[in-house]
């Protein structure tokens, strides 16, 4: 059973950072690619950040490009997100996804497995 579980949310002032960690069990981490997606309250879920299996591929949202890192352990079969300077707009519950077809894609329903999310709230 695929299981996907993220950690490291939490209640921060504006400008700070976090790092938040999805660890999954259950599949063949290396070969997928792995996404974060982020929902605030009243809005869809959307992209936020996407890696190759390998790592050395990587897609960011406009909206985080040059604040948030996306990286990965294969060998911990984790999935990191980085996020420096942080703004109230990035407050939203942060899901981690799995997508076993390759593509570094920017949409949700191309992604098979996902966590249960993790809080960050942004306060100024």
């Amino acid at each position: 059973q695929v299981q996907l579980v993220e950690s490291g949310g939490g209640l921060v002032q504006a400008g700070a950072s976090l790092r938040l960690s999805c660890s999954a069990s259950g599949l063949t981490f290396r070969i997928y690619v792995m996404g974060w997606f982020r929902q605030a309250p009243g809005k869809e879920r959307e992209f936020v950040a996407a890696i190759s299996g390998s790592g050395g591929r990587t897609s960011y949202a406009d909206s985080v490009k040059g604040r948030f890192t996306i990286y990965r352990d294969n060998a911990k079969n984790t999935v990191y997100l980085q996020m420096n300077s942080l703004k109230v707009e990035d407050t939203a519950v942060y899901y981690c996804a799995a997508d076993r077809r390759g593509a570094l894609s920017v949409v949700r329903n191309a992604y098979d497995y996902w966590g249960q999310g993790t809080q960050v709230t942004v306060s100024s």
